[in-house]
Formats: C-alpha cells, structure tokens, sequence
C-alpha cells in the first residue's frame, strides 16, 4: 500500500511540474494576434504604435512634387525610411524590392523614403536601381523636410512602418530585416488576409 502512495505522489508531482514547464514555455498570451509573426526576420517588429496615425507632413517625389503618406490611402503599405550612407539600409533594399516585387499590386506597395539632402535625389534614385530596388515608389524626405520623420518617430535608418489602408500604423521594424524571408511575406499575407 505504501509503495502504490509512493507512486501517486511521483505521479502527481511529475504532472505538476509538466504542467509548470508547459506554462512557462507558453508565456504571455500576444496582445495582439500579428505578434506572433515577430519572429526569426521579423523579430524586431514592435506594435507599440499600432492604431496610430500616419503623419501628414510632406515627402517628395523626385521631381520635386509634393506629397503626402494619404496618396497611398485605401492600401497596405510598407514605408521604409533610408539613406545611400547607411549601410543597413542599402543591405534590406534587395529584399524590399523582391517584397515589392512578390506581394506589390492593388492591395499592397512599398514605398521608399530617402532622407538623403535634396542634391543627392538622383544619386539616390540611381543607388535604388543599382540595389534591385528599380520597382519601390521612390519618395524624399531631405533634412529641411524633416517633419515626415520626426512626425512617424523615426529615430535611426532604416526604419520601416506598415500602415493599413485606414492610414494606421499597424507595425514598425527599426533596423534593417530581410523582407523577402518566409517570415516577413508570411507577416505581409496575414496582413493582407486579415484586411480582407
């Protein structure tokens, strides 16, 4: 009889410490459905911001016609914040492009916004081509024109930020990320998905 106590109390302690593992291994239930695409490239992307508004300060075109983020109203996309003398913007601009290149359409567009000083517009145009990023709707922000980063909370290049088709941050990734990884198309087609 004592043995078979024995066994039920082993029994019943290996199930709680089981059910303790399993528990911790789980962790927080996400706040937010997306969070649970915040992994391998895509690990940085922070919803801290989601729901906010985009800003409405100008960018440019490269010809100099001014523009606002609410030209892109009504779809999905992906702003990324950039310069030619940052070296981790220039490494994430091929994968932007083939995102662009996979996923770009009706529903969704990457947009580039070279913060780069107005005289070096068309060296920045040039560098976006020679990065395989030719099909990105090319957009510039030069420093006396700083508002559009200051108004997104940039703080460093690159930085990329989703907004939906309402114009509302969905999600943001500071740093540079491979956009063209499973991870990150996988982020955009739930996106997508989930916006009907």
């Amino acid at each position: 009889m004592t043995r078979l106590a024995f066994i039920g109390l082993f029994l019943v302690a290996l199930v709680a410490i089981v059910y303790v593992l399993i528990s911790a291994a789980g962790g927080k239930v996400p706040s937010n459905p997306l969070e649970r695409y915040a992994t391998g490239d895509m690990a940085k992307l922070s919803f801290a911001s989601a729901g906010e508004a985009q800003p409405t300060d100008n960018l440019f075109a490269a010809d100099g016609t001014p523009v606002t983020l609410a030209a892109w109203k009504g779809k999905t996309v992906l702003v990324n914040f950039w310069a030619t003398w940052c070296a981790p913007c220039e490494r994430e601009m091929p994968s932007l492009g083939a995102l662009q290149k996979a996923r770009g359409g009706d529903r969704f567009e990457v947009v580039a916004i070279s913060v780069d000083g107005s005289e070096d517009t068309d060296y920045a145009v040039k560098r976006l081509g020679e990065l395989g990023a030719a099909n990105i709707s090319f957009h510039i922000a030069p420093p006396e024109n700083y508002e559009i980063v200051y108004g997104a909370g940039v703080t460093g290049f690159p930085t990329s930020i989703l907004y939906g088709p309402d114009g509302k941050e969905i999600a943001r990734l500071a740093g540079d990320a491979d956009w063209s990884s499973l991870e990150a198309v996988g982020f955009i087609d739930a996106i997508l998905a989930k916006l009907g």
